[in-house]
């Protein structure tokens, strides 16, 4: 996955107008703008990096002439006292960009850092550790770019992406079977369907409708077993529900392709990461 200008411009700036909407009295009343600094981004706790693209494209949508130079690869561990970058370039542009900017990057950090310790969980086991829609409203490509860089997989980014017919689609249509039968008729052949299911018994009557993917919704370990029995292969296999680093081992059962977690993004810590001029 790469980000592009196109898809985090609109972001960086609509955060960069609620930082200052009218400018930085603080900055704007000290200096004449003519004035320059050097600065570096140092790592203040152990993480992995991620967002080192957007930070940079804030201080460059302020000021183009600020160079900014990443010292670490994205993806890579870093450990309290690294420098991330160094940037130099105009001090007022430096100041105006910096909070928005670490802003962005100590977030991503954090969920690039949190993914990590969770796919390290299943290394070796070929299921991959994915993502959620339990996303920070209008950052969601943001994150879904550091659960990526940290190592997980994405789940769709959107109710446009493909099927997924929840415990609330299936009581609305009556059953899965009428559920899948139905949206089978209306989506493209391209167009996946997945199936939330909650018992044993909404699994096999996946299996029967041809979901593509059935997900195992709070099962435990043993309806998990069990379930994969049923199933046989003949869909991918997605276990989800309160996932944590706690319990993913439990859960990890042979014949499980994905592992989902909200976590993930919704109640990440954010690694404190500081802007320390030269």
């Amino acid at each position: 996955m790469k980000l592009t200008n196109l898809m985090i411009d609109e972001i960086i700036k609509n955060a960069l107008k609620e930082d200052m909407p009218y400018g930085d009295v603080s900055t704007d009343s000290l200096f004449l703008g003519d004035e320059t600094s050097s600065a570096r981004l140092i790592a203040k706790e152990n993480g992995v990096a991620a967002g080192l693209a957007v930070a940079a494209r804030v201080f460059e949508l302020i000021d183009t002439d600020t160079v900014f130079s990443p010292l670490v690869n994205e993806g890579a561990k870093v450990e309290t006292g690294t420098i991330m970058a160094e940037i130099s370039g105009k001090t007022v542009s430096l100041l105006k960009a910096e909070r928005t900017a670490l802003n962005f990057l100590q977030r991503m950090c954090g969920i690039a850092t949190k993914t990590r310790r969770m796919a390290d969980l299943t290394a070796g086991s070929g299921t991959v550790i994915a993502d959620t829609r339990k996303t920070t409203p209008n950052l969601r490509i943001l994150e879904k770019y550091a659960v990526y860089t940290g190592g997980g997989a994405n789940h769709r980014f959107s109710l446009s992406d493909a099927v997924m017919l929840k415990d609330n689609h299936i009581k609305a249509a009556g059953s899965i079977m009428t559920a899948v039968k139905k949206v089978r008729k209306a989506i493209s052949h391209t167009m996946k369907i997945e199936v939330e299911t909650e018992t044993l018994k909404q699994v096999k009557e996946a299996v029967d409708a041809g979901a593509d993917i059935i997900m195992l919704d709070n099962m435990d370990r043993k309806k998990i077993e069990e379930a994969v029995a049923i199933i046989g292969g003949k869909a991918i296999i997605e276990v989800s529900g309160n996932l944590t680093e706690d319990n993913i081992k439990e859960k990890l059962v042979p014949g499980v392709d994905v592992m989902s977690s909200g976590e993930l993004t919704h109640s990440v810590k954010s690694i404190d990461i500081s802007m320390r001029f030269v």
